[in-house]
C-alpha cells in the first residue's frame, strides 16, 4: 500500500497516532464547510440530532450549541474517531447532552422516525453501500426532518464511480423517498439537502 492509499485509509477509519493527526487535520480544515453547509437548514434549539461519521467531534460540538434543550448522537466506526469526538465533547457527554458511539452508517442502532436531523461531513464517499445507507437514514428520520450531506467535490469525484454529481445525489435522494431536494455548491463544496 502507497503512501496515499495509507493516507486515504485513515481518513475513512482512523486508528493509533496517525489517526488522531487525521482527525485534529480535519477538525480544523472542515470549519468552514461546516459553518457555511450549516446555514441551510433551519435547527430548532430542541432538535435531536444525529452526526454521521462525528470523526473529530467538532461538529458535534458546533451541533450542541445550536441545540440549547436538545441532544446530539454522534456515530462513527472508528475507535479512535469516537475516543476523540468524547474527548472533545466532554463536558456534554457527561451531562447527557451528547451521546457517541460506535457504529455502522449501514446499520444505524436507533428506532424510526427518532431524529430531527441527520448530518454527514465528508464521509459519505466511504459509506459500504450508498444507496442502503441513504435508506437506513430515511428510516430514523423523523417527519419532516432534514438529511444533510456535505462534502468536497474533488474527493467525491475521487472517490466515487456512481453518485460523484450534484443530480446523480438528488435523484438518489429522490428515489428514496426524499422530498425538498435542494443542492448548493460554493468553492468546491457541496451541500444536498433532503427532507422526509
Amino acid at each position: 500500500m502507497n503512501l496515499v492509499d495509507k493516507l486515504i485509509e485513515q481518513c475513512k477509519n482512523p486508528r493509533g497516532f496517525v489517526g488522531s493527526i487525521m482527525i485534529s487535520i480535519m477538525n480544523v480544515v472542515h470549519t468552514r464547510m461546516r459553518k457555511w453547509a450549516l446555514k441551510k437548514i433551519v435547527i430548532k434549539e430542541d432538535a435531536v440530532i444525529l452526526d454521521i461519521g462525528c470523526g473529530g467531534g467538532k461538529t458535534i460540538n458546533t451541533l450542541s450549541k445550536i441545540v440549547k434543550s436538545g441532544k446530539v448522537y454522534g456515530i462513527d466506526y472508528s475507535e479512535k474517531a469516537v475516543e476523540n469526538s468524547v474527548r472533545i465533547n466532554r463536558k456534554n457527554v457527561e451531562n447527557g447532552k451528547v451521546i457517541i458511539s460506535i457504529a455502522s452508517v449501514s446499520y444505524i442502532p436507533f428506532q424510526e422516525n427518532f431524529f430531527d436531523v441527520v448530518t454527514a461531513f465528508q464521509t459519505h464517499y466511504f459509506w459500504p453501500d450508498l444507496e442502503n445507507d441513504v435508506k437506513e437514514v430515511f428510516r430514523i428520520l423523523k417527519q419532516r426532518g432534514h438529511f444533510m450531506i456535505v462534502a468536497e467535490v474533488y474527493k467525491i469525484n475521487y472517490h466515487m464511480k456512481s453518485y460523484n454529481s450534484k443530480e446523480a445525489l438528488q435523484e438518489l435522494f429522490k428515489k428514496i423517498g426524499y422530498i425538498n431536494v435542494q443542492a448548493y455548491e460554493s468553492n468546491g463544496l457541496i451541500c444536498m439537502v433532503g427532507s422526509k
